[in-house]
């Protein structure tokens, strides 16, 4: 695990920048419908569990196993991100792309009690983790096409 957070430093930092470009424009109050794709963390974690897998079975000797981990510890990386931010907003009491009805289940309509809002995030939690460890598996098979 401690090499896995190691090596996912310069995933951390683009996190914290997509992080950080999500709770700007929902603070900025750009439609969610308008601007949630243009920072969006599922989408830089399942890019990163890919890479992550490919790279690290080529220059670090990783096996799908270990790539299929480093995946899940992106992917719980993220979700804590996603968690944590979500529990902010409704601490700070403001609509952001984090507690959007939207974000959490679109099927809903108004807002989302914080209680519902706890179990979808939780339940994205162990799916995305579950994701992100195939995702790494998966770049761990593209791995086999990069030069040594």
């Amino acid at each position: 695990m401690a090499e896995n957070l190691k090596l996912a430093r310069p995933y951390m930092i683009a996190l914290a920048i997509v992080t950080v470009g999500r709770w700007m424009l929902s603070l900025r109050a750009v439609p969610y419908e308008k601007g949630t794709d243009k920072f969006s963390v599922v989408i830089l974690t399942f890019i990163a569990c890919v890479f992550y897998g490919a790279f690290a079975r080529r220059w670090r000797n990783y096996t799908i196993l270990r790539a299929a981990g480093l995946g899940a510890t992106l992917g719980l990386i993220g979700q804590i991100v996603v968690f944590a931010s979500t529990v902010a907003s409704y601490a700070i009491g403001q609509q952001t792309y984090f507690n959007h009805p939207m974000a959490l289940n679109p099927d809903l309509i108004g807002p989302v009690p914080l209680a519902t809002a706890l179990l979808i995030r939780a339940g994205g939690m162990v799916v995305n983790v579950l994701i992100g460890g195939v995702l790494g598996a998966i770049g761990w098979t593209f791995g086999g096409t990069l030069p040594k």
